[in-house]
């Protein structure tokens, strides 16, 4: 992508006092008893003698004003050191909870969460009942019973292990099970919904002390077991072993491919490693016959080539071992396939996406943006990842359920997205003093960085949110069920959770100083800014201007992430239902209508201004008509850090671009019953959103059939007036580069396919004409523009724009004759290449189209061109990286822009000042294996060159097989 990737942008906040510290009190007696309650404890990371716990608590009794939960622990040495949202005490292995003050009500049906940290010694044991007000949880007078079968307790296992787990499970009551869960140390590994109840645990590394294997079991009515428990051990390899970097691959007849080897320690003398098939078929061959490694080069990979003789036949297997002498043989699995199948592409890149060899998720099993470190673009680290990231990992597992009607790993990245990208409730605890009648303070947004910060201004009207009240009453909350865009997940910047330095997976964010603010001028800061790091007032004083600062928390949405995730569980919940198997996926279907609830804050402007607002003064909304009916580029919340503090904020955005909008999921959430969400409006406000995109992307078709950039009701970010003659679209402003101009964030072929293959999708399933007739001209452009043969490909890679389009007439639009987009530059991003695939195989599927199904087969079969042992990749020059050593120019405007007089520093100690550059502020890219030749760029030598392996490419690719083969089964 060459840095032209889009990025995300928080616009400036708003800030209040920080008011006086915590204090949590415990609530007076019990107003009722619990007649009814459930309680869901999870240990939500653990580390050598301590973890932090998650413990839900579902009132089904009375309604409560207060209340308190007991439980044991297991083990004497299990304690807690620090709780949050409730007052914990202990007494030996007793643990007594009380609300706090904020959240004592409790609801008929109404859930509230409470966590803690804690430490344990040899084992960390889940406890196993629990009361409310005295009264038990957990149906425990009729639950189902769960004991594990196998393994037996204190089996023996060698690293790294696979260990395979069986259960049975017996209901109560007139019930039937529904799921076993199984788990290891509270933490949940997977779930079976039908006997006999087992789940595989592989990879498992060596630990001195035992691992404790979990069961729980649940009946049809969520009553829950107690809690199996079994000990194992995992010991430590004597045997050293050779490593293969695939356990599988796929060949078609005549085609070759290849893994690599290497050692799993150094040796003492030269080893000398056998490679020969072992099983299967005579027309597989790996050569070389032998491969030697030294005490010098043990851990470097050395090739080995598989070839499937022209011979073959699909469906012919055969297994490569290497062997040597005192080591643990390695084995690959070798497939043949029929020529062009694109099911078994999908299998091997799903296979090479989850192999935990390719580093593609993260320890906690979150899937970074890349697997390699060393990459600047959206994200400014590849071991950073997205909500972007997350809904293509269920987009991946809608697949793979579709393929194997396996549909455990879709809830799982589910049940992880909620883990890690959405914020807890501990995380945006202060949403409770939000005040919907003013949501927040404005303050301008400016062009340029170096106008930063910008006075927060409480003269200028803002309108009233219409979404909070109605949401909360859905919900029983006041927290946001939406996902923030960016996690550091290595902790690279080490700002750790809340300013504690360690906390791995952690909300960060970076843009937020208007459109010219590129990916190489970012100061990162940490979402939870508690003065920890930077100057004085932590980040705030960058992009801010006010009397005083008060340590706060903030999230951004990015609504396109949100939305996909919807469509992806849309998909899955299709096919799951045409297994048979819908009921596995209600929890995530329900959670994805939740989902695009909340994701309605992306309709309205930023400060709930009505659309056509063109001066500071303009009217504030009132109602819903502050909603644009839009899917805009972010939605953001906040709120302080001290719980005792009184505020906390909500903003839309003021600006569309026709890249985000997603008319398929706009469909589901309004004409999929399974997925209508629970606030009464809901529906009808996304079906007025899937007929106002339909018109954007109509008002937005160039002359030749291209999608410009987008609108905004907010001109300069100031509510300004246009210049006379801008084109308008229900009031809101044209913009040909909508959100940020370095580079345009309209010159990405990539947002053209990722949101015109919304719409193909979208046409698929309705075979709606609007949509038909967008497609029939953009499909007619793109293929003209692109060379697309069976074993190579060139599809259009940056475009520009001339002229604007016509202001929209509804009841007669007008032909866009003086808006036109020309191809600057050509090329063979993969990613987008999948992604156009998919879009012209939905396409055609519905048309007809004949010359779409080919170039779509063609341009898939040229992918798999590119595969390689960890997936599919291009060599990409990265001539932007000269940016990295920028010092800020005023004369250009270009590198960090930090105001005269400002310091402060980074977790790592690295100073932020006037004058410093993208790798002063980010040292730690100058240990990265691949720094040096960014370094002899720099230097003056040639643009340093990458095979970049993101997620979302991959993902795109691999899907791209899976749709082809679905939509086209006989090719």
């Amino acid at each position: 992508m060459r840095g032209k990737r889009l990025r995300r942008r928080l616009a400036v906040f708003s800030a209040a006092v920080l008011g006086a510290g915590a204090v949590f009190v415990a609530g007076g007696p019990p107003a009722y008893a619990a007649a009814g309650c459930a309680v869901v404890y999870k240990v939500q990371s653990q580390w050598t003698g301590g973890f932090t716990g998650d413990i839900a608590i579902t009132n089904s009794g009375d309604p409560l004003t207060s209340w308190k939960l007991e439980y044991d622990f297991p083990d004497a040495a299990q304690k807690v050191s620090q709780g949050w949202n409730g007052n914990y005490s202990q007494s030996g292995k007793r643990v007594t909870v009380t609300n706090a003050a904020w959240n004592g009500t409790l609801g008929t049906g109404a859930t509230t969460s409470t966590g803690f940290n804690g430490t344990f010694g040899s084992a960390n044991p889940v406890p196993t009942a629990f009361t409310l007000n005295g009264q038990p949880c957990n149906g425990a007078a009729t639950a189902p019973t769960v004991a594990i079968s196998s393994p037996a307790a204190n089996t023996r296992y060698t690293a790294p292990a696979s260990i395979p787990i069986s259960a049975t499970a017996t209901a109560a009551g007139g019930q039937s099970i529904a799921k076993v869960e199984f788990y290891h140390d509270g933490l949940l590994l997977g779930s079976d919904t039908s006997a006999p109840y087992a789940y595989t645990w592989t990879g498992v590394p060596a630990q001195t002390a035992a691992y404790h294997l979990q069961a729980i079991a649940y009946d049809g009515s969520g009553a829950k077991s107690s809690t199996a428990d079994v000990p194992v051990f995992v010991d430590a390899a004597t045997t050293p072993a050779i490593v293969a970097d695939a356990t599988s691959a796929t060949l078609e007849p005549g085609a070759s491919g290849s893994f690599k080897l290497a050692l799993s320690a150094a040796p003492s003398a030269n080893v000398t490693v056998a490679v020969a098939r072992s099983a299967g078929s005579t027309t597989v061959t790996a050569t070389p016959a032998t491969l030697t490694f030294t005490p010098a080069n043990w851990n470097t990979g050395q090739s080995v080539t598989i070839a499937a003789a022209s011979s073959a036949a699909a469906g012919d297997t055969a297994t490569i071992t290497a062997t040597a002498s005192g080591y643990t043989a390695a084995s690959v699995a070798v497939n043949v396939v029929k020529a062009g199948a694109v099911d078994a592409r999908f299998t091997q890149m799903y296979n090479d996406i989850k192999n935990p060899a390719n580093g593609y998720f993260s320890p906690e099993g979150v899937p970074y943006h890349s697997i390699e470190t060393l990459i600047d673009e959206a994200p400014d680290h590849g071991h950073e990842t997205t909500s972007e990231a997350f809904s293509y990992w269920l987009w991946l597992e809608a697949e793979h359920g579709q393929v194997t009607g396996d549909w455990a790993p879709f809830n799982s990245a589910w049940s992880t997205m909620e883990k890690y990208i959405i914020p807890s409730h501990a995380d945006q605890s202060t949403n409770v003093n939000y005040n919907p009648a003013k949501p927040a303070t404005y303050a301008a947004e400016h062009p340029l960085p170096s106008q930063y910060p910008s006075q927060l201004d409480s003269s200028v009207s803002v309108g009233t949110d219409p979404l909070a009240a109605e949401l909360k009453s859905a919900y029983g909350t006041d927290d946001i069920y939406g996902m923030h865009w960016l996690l550091d997940v290595d902790n690279t910047y080490g700002f750790g959770h809340c300013g504690d330095g360690t906390s791995r997976v952690t909300y960060i964010n970076t843009f937020q100083r208007g459109p010219q603010e590129s990916t190489f001028e970012t100061v990162p800061q940490p979402s939870c800014d508690t003065f920890k790091h930077g100057g004085p007032n932590g980040f705030l004083d960058l992009f801010t201007k006010d009397s005083s600062y008060a340590k706060q928390w903030k999230y951004t949405n990015a609504p396109d992430a949100d939305a996909r995730a919807v469509q992806a569980a849309y998909w899955a919940n299709t096919w799951a239902t045409a297994q048979g198997k819908a009921s596995q996926l209600s929890t995530a279907v329900a959670n994805a209508a939740k989902m695009g609830d909340y994701l309605r804050y992306s309709f309205y402007d930023k400060y709930f201004k009505q659309p056509g607002c063109t001066s500071t003064s303009c009217p504030a909304g009132t109602g819903k008509n502050a909603s644009n009916n839009l899917m805009s580029w972010y939605y953001a919340w906040g709120g302080a850090y001290d719980t005792s503090a009184g505020w906390a904020w909500r903003i839309g955005s003021s600006t569309s671009h026709f890249g985000y909008q997603n008319p398929m999921a706009a469909y589901v959430l309004s004409n999929v019953s399974a997925f209508s969400p629970k606030s009464p409006t809901a529906k009808s406000d996304w079906q007025a959103s899937l007929n106002r995109q339909l018109e954007f992307y109509q008002w937005l078709q160039s002359s030749e059939g291209a999608i410009a950039g987008g609108a905004t009701n907010s001109w300069n970010g100031n509510y300004s007036a246009p210049p006379a003659g801008t084109p308008t679209f229900y009031g809101l402003a044209y913009v040909e580069a909508p959100v940020y101009a370095d580079p345009p964030s309209n010159q990405w072929f990539g947002m053209q396919t990722w949101s015109l293959e919304r719409l193909a999708e979208y046409y698929y399933t309705t075979g709606d004409a609007k949509a038909k007739s967008v497609l029939d001209k953009w499909v007619t452009w793109a293929l003209a523009n692109s060379t697309i043969t069976a074993t190579s490909f060139e599809i259009p890679s940056d475009l520009t724009w001339t002229g604007a389009p016509a202001t929209w007439n509804p009841s007669s639009p007008a032909a866009n004759t003086s808006l036109h987009v020309t191809v600057k530059s050509k090329g063979t991003d993969l990613g987008v290449a999948g992604s156009f695939a998919k879009l012209l195989a939905y396409y055609a599927a519905k048309s007809g189209n004949t010359a779409a199904k080919t170039a779509a087969k063609n341009l898939l079969d040229a992918i798999w061109t590119h595969k390689d042992a960890k997936g599919v990749s291009v060599t990409e020059t990265r001539a932007d990286y000269n940016r990295m050593d920028d010092t800020y120019d005023a004369s250009t405007g270009q590198g960090i822009y930090i105001p005269n007089g400002w310091t402060g520093k980074m977790p790592n100690g690295d100073v932020i000042k006037p004058g410093v550059s993208f790798l002063d502020i980010r040292s730690f890219y100058k240990n990265d294996p691949d720094f040096l030749k960014v370094q002899a760029y720099l230097n003056g030598g040639a643009a340093p060159t990458f095979n970049y392996h993101r997620f979302w490419a991959q993902v795109d690719v691999a899907t791209g097989y899976a749709d082809y083969a679905r939509l086209f089964p006989n090719g």
